[in-house]
């Protein structure tokens, strides 16, 4: 069992779920191209079945952590989401009263592809998640919860439909009952529907009910700079645009997305850390519905950047999801800025020393001990931040930060 956190209202959790089967990868098949090949027999080892997608791993992270949660996923009536609610309920019973079983539906599931090494490549079908609606979310537990974390639109049809209508009404719907919105993203497929839509218009209609948005770098730039990202895939022949992760666009495409309404921005950098820039209004900080921020000005104009700590990496399935329920814990905690940065890329790095998805996430106050007791960190990736210590750790501080501390002299980057 969990150790409890203290906290007023509970968070919910919504969107994109599914059934994750992960087989066993050895280190002699670290290479895609030894096992994706036409005709061979690839010797793996055992599958492990576990839940993915936003709703399990953001949600039962967050349980993980000691925060009171509710899930909110939609599954069909099938042997695959009987495994999905049967998963979701052994973590704890109460975990599952909001989930959605849907008559005549096929559940999602995810074929997860994880070499030790690299990263996932995922085979998956959307299922009951494209019928997912506004209407779907009960109005009882939005009345309830402190925090509303919505995940994955991309892949729920309904959620980029004409115009990204739905994704907005379930936001603002949320944001009208007084919690907190959090809204996290996958990048679709490029060649499929999804993935030529207008995402800047979709955002800019949802982002005026996010308080935090809490898409990835490469998620974000091939929304809003579609050409650049091809450009740069083109150039470097992979999809693995992180290096391309300077100081520059990363303030560039946070401002861009500042301006649609977020009040918080993170963006999740994979292996370098995740990056997170705040709005200038101390008003808007402080309307961000139950879990607005105690001390506002702290969080206003803000922009910090954390690498990621030292780990020897078993996995990283759900590991940008587990950061995230890292960054919201320790915001629904009414933790200082870099304090919650922290805890987000510990929680990440506990989740990546486990194949699976969540179960290498600790108690918070675990989390909490190792970084106090010295967690070695990596090199930071942007260059343009200077380092301030806050809990044990170092955060990264941008050029444009109007945020206390002390820096270390002679330690920019």
């Amino acid at each position: 069992m969990a150790e409890r956190l203290v906290l007023p209202y509970p968070a919910v959790v919504c969107g994109h779920i599914c059934l994750d089967v992960i087989p066993t990868l050895y280190d002699r098949q670290a290479g895609v191209d030894a096992i994706l090949v036409p005709g061979k027999l690839v010797d793996i080892g055992p599958a492990m079945l576990s839940t993915g997608g936003a709703v399990s791993n953001t949600g039962l992270a967050l349980h993980r952590l000691g925060v009171p949660a509710r899930l909110m996923g939609k599954v069909g009536d099938d042997r695959f989401g009987e495994t999905i609610v049967d998963i979701v309920r052994g973590h704890g019973a109460e975990l599952a009263d909001g989930m959605i079983v849907a008559a005549g539906e096929a559940s999602s599931y995810t074929i997860v592809i994880s070499p030790p090494g690299i990263d996932r490549i995922f085979l998956h079908c959307t299922g009951a998640n494209d019928t997912f609606e506004a209407a779907d979310v009960r109005e009882e537990l939005l009345r309830e919860a402190g925090l509303f974390h919505f995940g994955y639109p991309p892949l729920m049809r309904r959620m980029w439909t004409d115009g990204g209508a739905e994704l907005a009404a379930l936001l603002a719907k949320a944001k009208a009952a007084g919690a907190t919105v959090s809204l996290d993203l996958a990048r679709p497929d490029p060649d499929a529907e999804a993935g030529r839509a207008d995402w800047r218009a979709i955002l800019s209609r949802a982002l005026p009910s996010v308080d935090l948005f809490l898409p990835s770098f490469e998620e974000i730039l091939f929304m809003l700079r579609r050409e650049e990202f091809d450009a740069l895939a083109a150039s470097g022949g992979t999809t693995d645009l992180l290096p391309y992760a300077t100081e520059a666009l990363l303030l560039d495409l946070a401002d861009e997305l500042l301006g649609m309404g977020a009040a918080v921005v993170a963006l999740k950098l994979g292996e370098y850390g995740l990056y997170m820039k705040t709005c200038d209004s101390a008003e808007r900080l402080a309307s961000a519905g139950r879990y607005a921020p105690r001390d506002a000005a702290a969080w206003t104009s803000r922009e910090l950047y954390a690498p990621c700590f030292d780990v020897r990496v078993a996995g990283t399935t759900g590991a940008g999801d587990c950061t995230i329920a890292g960054l919201l814990t320790g915001w629904m905690l009414g933790l200082a800025p870099e304090e919650a940065l922290l805890g987000a890329v510990g929680t990440g790095a506990c989740n990546v020393e486990r194949p699976d998805a969540v179960s290498g996430v600790p108690p918070w106050a675990a989390v909490r001990r190792r970084i106090a007791a010295g967690w070695a960190q990596r090199p930071p990736k942007p260059a343009g931040f200077r380092r301030t210590a806050a809990a044990g750790a170092s955060v990264w501080r941008g050029p444009g930060d109007a945020g206390g501390g002390t820096f270390s002299e002679g330690e920019g980057v």
